[in-house]
């Protein structure tokens, strides 16, 4: 039995868009795929423990990760601690650089009153992370657009040289007609365990 687990960007929630739009696409044509996306918190420790316990707690079925900007990241450390596909929407591929811009503030979820507060401290967090270089190309399918205007696509393109990458001209950061790619995406998680059989 197989598992999509969508894992949303910063600051937002499994009400985002793209979360919603694949849970119903989901359920709508593939209702025998379990669909989960948690609600993730800006604290790295925080968050790998729980995508850990999530990985561990489905361990009984085929996961595939769908992970949109920072949920591309975290995507990419579970698909290579793990060793899952995982097909990243316009992925973060620098956040130590990103990062800094955040800290010492109120952060506010763009979808719930949640608020957090990050430090030094969440930084080393994030460093120790095993997501920054990537060692298994063939887990990743990439889905870039180069009018993304809050991360570079170079960089994704760069950082996942040997996946299956998918430029599209223009776009933006949320990744206009998402939807359309979604049977492909699935297509991409089957035929990883496939080749693993």
């Amino acid at each position: 039995m197989f598992k999509v687990i969508y894992l949303h960007g910063f600051l937002s929630s499994p009400q985002s868009y793209k979360a919603v739009v694949a849970g119903q696409w989901l359920a709508e044509h593939h209702p025998d795929i379990e669909f989960h996306c948690p609600t993730l918190t800006p604290y790295p420790a925080q968050t790998r423990a729980q995508l850990d316990q999530l990985v561990a707690d489905s361990s009984d079925r085929k996961i595939g990760l769908l992970g949109s900007s920072m949920g591309g990241f975290w995507a990419s450390y579970l698909a290579e601690t793990h060793n899952l596909p995982a097909v990243l929407i316009n992925p973060a591929c620098e956040p130590l650089a990103l990062m800094p811009t955040y800290l010492n503030q109120t952060l506010a979820n763009y979808h719930t009153d949640d608020t957090y507060f990050l430090n030094d401290a969440h930084l080393e967090e994030l460093a120790q992370v095993p997501a920054h270089t990537i060692q298994r190309p063939a887990n990743y399918r990439v889905l870039v657009q180069t009018g993304d205007e809050t991360l570079d696509f170079r960089k994704a393109v760069s950082k996942y040289r040997g996946a299956t990458v998918i430029v599209e001209e223009g776009g933006d950061h949320s990744f206009q007609d998402f939807v359309q790619h979604l049977p492909d995406c699935l297509t991409f998680i089957e035929q990883f365990y496939a080749q693993q059989c």
